[in-house]
């Protein structure tokens, strides 16, 4: 464990050894010195609070280590007091985790909070939206899902992966619909997209088959 981990994990006591000092160094010596470990102390305090261990996330997610960022969210005992952004990117976190455990309730609770808490970066907005759409999909909710990503694709998202992803939901909806204009409207928009992942193009080539058999 490097510096950072125990400055971040420890937080709290280290908070309490630096107040302490402070009260030290103010009767054995000065109270006009005694004012900076008291300041630290403080400002160590509201770190706590306000950014929790969320500063080290990147390092887990960046090494693959999914099970020690899984972790670290959990060490966030009081995510409604994080700062906003950061409070969003932890719901977010945690809807990513709920969803590969295919625990579509809590991804969807966890998604909202995130919105609610306001996303900094539009693209990021519109994943959330993607996401929210892909879980109406699995529920059965197909105007709700419709209405998800519709206003993912609006909102922007942050590759052509996602848009072409949305594009094709919105066009297998459409499809259901008997909407056919727009199911080839969506689906051509998909296309445009020139996706790279492999599934994504996968899907758009078995969706090509339907949609050249729809006439019109």
């Amino acid at each position: 464990m490097n510096f950072r981990r125990i400055f971040v994990y420890y937080r709290l006591p280290i908070a309490v050894v630096l107040f302490a000092l402070g009260f030290l160094i103010g009767f054995k010596v000065t109270w006009w010195i005694a004012w900076i470990p008291f300041l630290v102390s403080i400002l160590m305090v509201v770190a706590y609070f306000m950014i929790g261990p969320m500063t080290l996330i990147q390092g887990y997610m960046e090494s693959g280590d999914m099970e020690g960022a899984k972790k670290l969210l959990a060490k966030v005992k009081y995510p409604n007091l994080l700062y906003k952004p950061i409070r969003s990117s932890f719901y977010m976190l945690q809807a990513n985790f709920s969803t590969m455990g295919e625990d579509l309730d809590a991804a969807e609770a966890q998604l909202r909070k995130s919105l609610e808490a306001g996303v900094s970066e539009k693209e990021y907005e519109g994943t959330a939206y993607l996401q929210l759409g892909a879980i109406a999909m699995k529920k059965g909710k197909t105007k709700e899902a419709y209405e998800h990503l519709r206003k993912a694709v609006q909102i922007g998202l942050p590759d052509a992966d996602n848009s072409a992803t949305a594009f094709l939901q919105l066009s297998s909806i459409c499809i259901q619909r008997r909407d056919f204009r727009n199911a080839k409207i969506y689906f051509n928009k998909a296309k445009a997209c020139k996706a790279t992942n492999v599934q994504v193009v996968e899907q758009i080539k078995e969706m090509s088959k339907y949609i050249a058999r729809i006439p019109g």
